[in-house]
Parts: C-alpha cells; sequence; structure tokens
C-alpha cells in the first residue's frame, strides 16, 4: 500500500463500494440545483476576496484583489531613462508570448510575408500549453456540428458568452485540426484511420481529439518545432515585456523587453503587437494551488491595461476539479479530466459518489468543496483536504490496460511516489487552472487600442463565466491563427513613420495622483516570489528591482 496509515481505511471503503457503484445511475443535476451549488461554494462568489477597479477603462468592476493589485500597480520604468530615438530591434509584428497562441501567430503572420518577432519570458514553449493534457474540441465527426458545438460551449458558460467569439472559435475548429496534422500533430487515431474522439464534461457529442493524455505537450512540440524552422522569425527568449510603447495618438508601437540574462532593456518599435501571455495562475486567487507554469502572472493584462484597452470577464477563473491533494510534493498539478471521461467517479470519505462526473468544471469543483466543507472530506497528513478520484474503475468499465494505454503521462507521474493509478484511487482537490477573463477583444482579436491584438487566455469573452474541457488548446490556435493574419495585415498596411512613446505612463500615473492611489505593487511581476520573508515584509511593494 502507497497511502500512509491514516489513509489506508478510507482507500478501503472506495474498494468495499466500488461493486455497488457500478450499479449507480447517478443524476444530473438541474439547473436551479447546478446554480445553488455555484452561489455556495465556488470561489467566484466569496464577495471578501474581490475589490473594485478604481481607473481606466474598467473603473468600477470587481476583480480578484490580487489581480486589482497589479492592474493599479506602478510601472518598473519609473526611473528609467530609456532613449528611444533608437530601438534594438524593429519589425512588423511582435509577438509577446511563447506558448500555443503566440507561436500559432508567429507562424501565421510569417506565412503573410510579415517580419515577426517572438518575445517569450521563459523559453520557447514554457507555457500553459504545454501542460494541458485532456484534448483539443473541433466538431469534425458525422453526427456533430459547429452549431451543435456552439450550444455546448454558450450551455457551458451560463450564456455569457460573447456570440462572434463563440461563433469564431468553434467554426475554425474543424480547419485548426487539419492545420495541426498538416504541421505535424500526432493525433489518437483509429484502427480505420479516422480521428479517436471522448466526451468531455459539458459537451454533448466526442469531439475531443486527443494525443494520449500529453495533448497539449504534443501540440506545442510541433509548433515549437515550426517556429524555429523558419528565418523568418526571430525568438528573443527570456525577455519578458514590461510596458507597451505608445504613439501619442495612444496607438501600440512595440514594448520595452527586459533582457533576464543581461539585466537590461531592450527597445522593440513594432507596427503592431500581439499579447499572447497567457494567465495569471500563479497569482494564487485565494490562496489555491494552481496547474500553471510558473510565468503565468498576468503580464498581459497589465501592459494592455496601462496602454488603454479595455478587460473582460476578469471576475472569473476556472478552478479545476481535480488539481492533485497528495502526495504533498505535486500538491496543485492537474489530473485531466480525461480520467473521469473515462469513467472515474468522485468519491468522498464515506465511499459515496456525490457529483456526476460530467458536470461542468465549475459545478464539479463547487461539490468537491462543499464535501469538504461539510466534513465528508479526506484530510492527509499535511492537512491538505481532498476528495477521491476511483481511477481503478477505469480498468472495470473499459477493460484492462486502458489506464496505462489512456493516461502514460499520469501513470509514471503517480508512480515516482507508488501511487499505481490503475489499483488504487487518487486524491484530488480544486486547483487554479485558468483564467476565464481577460483583454476584450472581437473575433479577429483586435482590442479598444488600434494595433494591438491579443490571443489565447489573456484574452476575454470566448468562453462566458466557465470553460470546457478541451476549448483552450482550440482557443490558443484559433485566435492564435486570426491574430496572425490580422496582425500581419494591419502591419503590411501601416508606415514606419509612427513614433514609439511611454507617453501613455504619464496618463496612468495621472489617473492614479487624481483618485489618490499609492500603488501597492510594481506591475508585471513577471514571476511569482515564493522566497521566505522576514515578519512584517512583503513582496512586489512599489520600489522593488524587477
Amino acid at each position: 500500500m502507497s497511502y500512509p496509515s491514516p489513509l489506508e481505511e478510507l482507500v478501503r471503503r472506495v474498494n468495499q463500494t466500488r461493486e455497488q457503484r457500478l450499479k449507480q445511475n447517478f443524476p444530473r443535476l438541474s439547473a436551479e440545483e447546478k446554480q445553488a451549488l455555484l452561489e455556495q461554494f465556488h470561489p467566484d462568489y466569496r464577495t471578501d476576496t474581490f475589490t473594485t477597479i478604481q481607473v481606466g477603462p474598467n473603473a468600477g468592476d470587481r476583480t480578484p484583489r490580487e489581480l486589482a493589485s497589479l492592474i493599479e500597480g506602478e510601472s518598473p520604468l519609473t526611473n528609467a531613462a530609456l532613449n528611444l530615438d533608437h530601438f534594438d530591434y524593429e519589425t512588423d509584428v511582435l509577438v509577446i508570448g511563447g506558448g500555443g497562441a503566440g507561436c500559432a501567430a508567429a507562424i501565421t503572420a510569417d506565412d503573410h510575408g510579415a517580419r515577426v518577432i517572438i518575445a517569450t519570458k521563459l523559453r520557447l514553449g514554457d507555457a500553459n500549453t504545454m501542460m494541458a493534457q485532456g484534448g483539443i474540441q473541433a466538431a469534425d465527426k458525422e453526427n456533430d456540428s459547429p452549431a451543435i458545438h456552439y450550444l455546448d460551449v454558450v450551455g457551458g458558460g451560463h450564456f455569457t458568452n460573447i456570440p462572434e467569439l463563440v461563433e469564431a472559435l468553434v467554426t475554425d475548429a474543424p480547419e485548426a485540426i487539419q492545420w495541426l496534422e498538416n504541421l505535424g500533430v500526432i493525433f489518437d487515431k483509429n484502427p480505420d484511420g479516422s480521428m479517436k474522439t471522448i466526451h468531455g464534461g459539458g459537451t454533448s457529442r466526442r469531439r475531443m481529439h486527443t494525443c494520449r493524455d500529453y495533448t497539449g505537450a504534443e501540440i506545442m512540440r510541433t509548433l515549437r518545432d515550426e517556429v524555429k524552422s523558419r528565418p523568418g522569425i526571430t525568438v528573443l527568449e527570456f525577455c519578458p515585456a514590461v510596458e507597451l510603447l505608445t504613439t501619442p495618438e495612444g496607438d501600440a508601437a512595440g514594448a520595452i523587453l527586459l533582457n533576464l540574462n543581461l539585466n537590461r532593456y531592450l527597445r522593440i518599435k513594432a507596427k503592431t503587437v500581439v499579447i499572447a501571455t497567457g494567465g495569471s495562475g500563479r497569482l494564487h486567487y485565494q490562496g489555491f494551488p494552481t496547474s500553471n507554469h510558473y510565468g503565468a502572472t498576468g503580464d498581459g493584462l497589465v501592459l494592455a491595461y496601462r496602454a488603454g484597452a479595455k478587460l473582460a470577464f476578469i471576475d472569473t477563473m476556472q478552478y479545476h476539479p481535480t488539481g492533485v491533494a497528495f502526495p504533498q510534493q505535486i500538491v496543485g498539478q492537474l489530473v485531466t479530466e480525461k480520467v473521469r471521461s473515462l469513467g472515474a467517479q468522485l468519491v468522498n470519505r464515506n465511499g459515496n459518489q456525490f457529483i456526476f462526473p460530467l458536470e461542468t468544471r465549475d459545478v464539479v469543483a463547487s461539490a468537491i468543496i462543499r464535501e469538504c466543507r461539510q466534513d465528508r472530506g479526506v484530510r492527509t497528513p499535511a492537512g491538505i483536504d481532498g476528495v477521491w478520484l476511483d481511477t481503478p474503475m477505469i480498468e472495470i468499465l473499459k477493460g484492462p490496460g486502458t489506464v496505462k494505454r489512456e493516461l502514460p503521462a499520469m501513470v509514471r507521474q503517480f508512480a515516482r511516489f507508488g501511487i499505481e493509478l490503475d489499483k488504487e484511487p487518487i486524491l484530488v482537490y480544486p486547483t487554479l487552472h485558468y483564467q476565464n477573463g481577460g483583454v476584450a477583444i472581437d473575433a479577429m482579436c483586435h482590442t479598444s487600442v488600434r494595433y494591438l491584438l491579443v490571443a489565447g487566455e489573456a484574452s476575454g469573452g470566448v468562453h462566458g463565466r466557465n470553460r470546457l474541457m478541451g476549448n483552450s488548446l482550440l482557443d490558443v490556435i484559433v485566435f492564435g491563427r486570426r491574430a496572425g493574419n490580422e496582425g500581419a495585415r494591419l502591419a503590411l498596411q501601416r508606415n514606419d513613420t509612427f513614433t514609439p512613446t511611454l507617453e501613455h505612463l504619464t496618463r496612468w500615473r495621472q489617473l492614479l495622483k487624481e483618485k489618490k492611489i499609492v500603488p501597492e505593487s510594481v506591475s508585471p511581476i513577471l514571476l511569482p516570489d515564493y522566497t521566505r520573508k522576514p515578519a512584517g515584509m512583503e513582496s512586489g511593494k512599489a520600489g522593488t528591482e524587477v
């Protein structure tokens, strides 16, 4: 037995109730029951953890305190003497972010003959795309259609999604799959060569295309290789953007990067700028662990907002129901929804199933939090709450060997700690997984700042207040490609006589002064600060070196 003694007895309870649960047809919740569950237990409804933005285009809007502190933060360029008469690089399209959306945008812009620079905080491909496990949705089977996909997306988002963005997402989806396969992505196939597809939570058709349980890594590997093979794309690694450049008229005109290796700023003049910086899980809203990579600190929202771009849906985050709760070394890491798609059930400390496994993510997460708060959860020796995910059930339902065949990455992950996924249940608890909102865009990725485009998780609106499984990888490909197309088109139409400045910073500081706001942080923070501080000292205060 790989679990410590306090948990052994609870594992036996799960084993004892498995046969009974096999015969159980657990009902879905009604719309009213879902809403009541969300309002009582989902973190988005905790009013004490939110605040109101005071300045800028979203003044008066509700947002998590952690994000508000950065959005209304001070620029690191406070005392920097930057000569903007000369530039280190000049380009047509500057893509900020080296994940799936950034690479898709760069490849597509390069296809149109634009000069492209990708500036990425860490290495090319260090992004949430790489960590996505479950799959990518596309309605390309005979019993499915973009219209059905559309209905699933807006239903999953609680009918709050921006319709034209959803339409773009689902209509481009089949072509996006074909584009990826042509680039070299190896999708799971049936013996006859057709695409193998599975269900996800909230989907009415089997439209999830997979690469075992490392779909994001396979897509990112392919995009990264394609970018590196193209001489027209310059990649600047370890060079995060710390401020946008704008013209006196307020149009985007480039960015200031910080070369982390040399600790010096780089000045980039660009005809169009594409922000593809991903999400903000490393802000650990409400103290939740996260499945996000270390660079997910909300940089794109900060940069765009100070330049005048409006944000959307920034009061809603996705807490993936099944983050690891044990062992402690990997707490917060993702346990893909594919595990539940294959048949694993969620079970409380009494061995009872308590929620239909494929309800939407926000509903399942709320049900898990309810079980733990009402003393039906499992507490690990480290004091972390969780519930069981009965993975051996998959072997019974789908046949011996299914777990190792369909979930090879997860099998290896848990085997490192002596847990056999096909023989033992695992402990899970919601983990901060996705930023539902972001910079407001239209269907061609335009923002309210001219020549500034946004794609991927840094944008907001397509998923409404809850994203369905498999639509984030689709989002980065569909809107990454659209941003690349539009960025190249705009760049090739714009002459290079515009003047990049930092005048928007002067206006921003004036707004803060008028509201008598003293910034609590220097932002973007670029990387989370996990170092221990002496009592009374907090990280990220104004004046901190970036």
